[in-house]
């Protein structure tokens, strides 16, 4: 579940939680709503552990030094 999916099902969960007055036979609105919100809740902290994970997982190394070096050829004296 993405990050994305975790934060909708809290909303909707919420929504039905808090918000919607309606009753059917046999189903609680409000407990649906509460485990919605819970699921996404639990969904939320997996996803932001798989990222921090992977993001420790990935070494960081500073970038290897340069060294430069030239020569050049003595060319032919001129006399001053």
């Amino acid at each position: 579940m993405t990050i994305g999916g975790s934060i909708a099902l809290i909303i909707v969960g919420a929504i039905l939680a808090y918000a919607v007055d309606f009753d059917l036979s046999g189903v609680d609105v409000r407990l649906v709503g509460v485990i919605l919100m819970v699921g996404g809740l639990i969904g939320l902290v997996i996803g932001l552990v798989r990222i921090a994970a992977s993001r420790r997982a990935v070494e960081r190394r500073p970038p290897p030094a340069v060294r430069e070096e030239r020569y050049y050829e003595d060319g032919p004296r001129r006399p001053y």
